[in-house]
Formats: C-alpha cells, sequence, structure tokens
C-alpha cells in the first residue's frame, strides 16, 4: 500500500497543475446501526481515482451554471447530476448541506477544486452504469474505514476524513443540521513524507508550511502508513 501512495502522492514540489471545479455529494440514509453512506468504486481502469471507493461527485461542467449564479449553485446543481448519473439517485439541490472544500496537492497531476455536500438519500435503490462506477455499497463510516485499514478497499484522503466527521453521528437529521450549521471546513493539502509513510498536512498543523511531518507542534494530518491510517487533529474530540 505504502509503494501505492507514494506514485498517488509524491513530496511537495515542483510547479503546481491548474485547478479545475468539481463537487461532491455525500449521500446519507439511517441504518440499524446509525448513519450510512453511499460509496461507489471506480472503474480501475480510470486515470484520476481509479479503483477507489468514493462519494457520488464530478467536474461543474458549463450546464450547471444558470444566468448569475456563483460556483457554490453550479456546484449544487452538479453534485446533483453526479448523483444521478453515477447512482440513480433524486436530489434536491436546495437541500444540500455544504460542508467542506478540498484543494488537493500541487504535484497532483489532475487537480479537482471540489465542494462537498451531504444530502439526504432519495431512496435506498442504486443503479450504476458498469462504465466508470463498478460496485456501490452502503457502508458505515467505522465500517468503511475498517475495511481500508484491512486493505479491502482503497479511500482517498478527503473520504477517509469525510467518514471520521460522520462517524460521531447516529441519524442522518442530526448529521445534516450539524452540518449545515457548522462553519465551512477548508482543506488545502501539502504533503510530506514520514517515517511511516506519506503524510497528508492541513492548516493548524506544525508542518504544514514547510511540508514536514516531523515538526513538533500541534497536528492535523492523516498519516497514510501501512498499517493503517491515522487522523488527528489537535484539540479535537
Amino acid at each position: 500500500m505504502f509503494a501505492r501512495w507514494e506514485r498517488r502522492y509524491a513530496a511537495e514540489g515542483g510547479d503546481a497543475s491548474p485547478l479545475i471545479p468539481a463537487a461532491t455529494v455525500v449521500v446519507l440514509r439511517d441504518g440499524v446501526n446509525g448513519v450510512e453512506t453511499l460509496l461507489l468504486r471506480r472503474n480501475s481502469k480510470l486515470e484520476f481515482v481509479g479503483g477507489m471507493w468514493v462519494f457520488p461527485g464530478g467536474r461543474i461542467d458549463p450546464d450547471d451554471y444558470a444566468g448569475d449564479d456563483d460556483v457554490v449553485a453550479a456546484a449544487r446543481r452538479a453534485a446533483v447530476r453526479e448523483a444521478a448519473e453515477e447512482a440513480g439517485q433524486q436530489l434536491d439541490a436546495d437541500a444540500l448541506a455544504w460542508f467542506s472544500h478540498w484543494t488537493p496537492p500541487a504535484i497532483t497531476p489532475k487537480r479537482f477544486s471540489t465542494w462537498f455536500f451531504a444530502a439526504r438519500a432519495g431512496g435506498d435503490e442504486v443503479s450504476i452504469d458498469g462504465g466508470e462506477i463498478h460496485d456501490a455499497a452502503w457502508m458505515a463510516p467505522a465500517e468503511a474505514m475498517r475495511r481500508r485499514n484491512a486493505l479491502e478497499i482503497e479511500l482517498a484522503p478527503p473520504t477517509w476524513v469525510t467518514l471520521e466527521t460522520l462517524n460521531r453521528f447516529d441519524d442522518v437529521s442530526t448529521a445534516l443540521a450539524e452540518l449545515d450549521a457548522a462553519d465551512v471546513a477548508f482543506f488545502e493539502t501539502r504533503i510530506g513524507r514520514g517515517s511511516d509513510g506519506p503524510v497528508a498536512l492541513w492548516e493548524g498543523d506544525a508542518g504544514y508550511e514547510t511540508s514536514e511531518p516531523d515538526r513538533a507542534g500541534p497536528r492535523h494530518r492523516l498519516t497514510m502508513a501501512d498499517s493503517g491510517f491515522v487522523y488527528e487533529r489537535s484539540g479535537s474530540a
């Protein structure tokens, strides 16, 4: 696993590739043991995060803009469109809770500047095309993270951190209310190389400015070790 993450995220350096506006929607339902989220497995032959389990999403198209709408409104439409195209989920753009925004490392070949929304599922049925998306499953956040650390599935850092956020909620109504009420979290990722593997660093981490994970001080990071992913954020519960 370490070698794969080494290829995806080298240490910072070089010129940044351009940002592509995109949107992702975290589709939620109430399961027997709490909140469950819809995850889709991308075709392993795809250039971008091929083989990974992801939330529905994709780039913002020109048709997602209407009149004088800003990019957030376009992102909402893109999220709804992608949920329908990739999973057959019918969602309401006005009901989406915008809770985070992600910018990948400068070294990433394709850099999607992504608005993350959350929404209640439009039913339990999921329809995939077998082309771009090869599988789908409803998973509790803790189960998805357990499966990644057991090397059964592969998750990108934004997916892992989002699952960590969702794992504290017992039901969808509470999750959506709290996500909608909270300040939007902005993650501009930098990558360093620690002793256990690549480390995704975010603002607030002592090593963020220099991309040096070994610096002493506060933590806001995801360590992607062979033994498992570990998310740390100083001051969080």
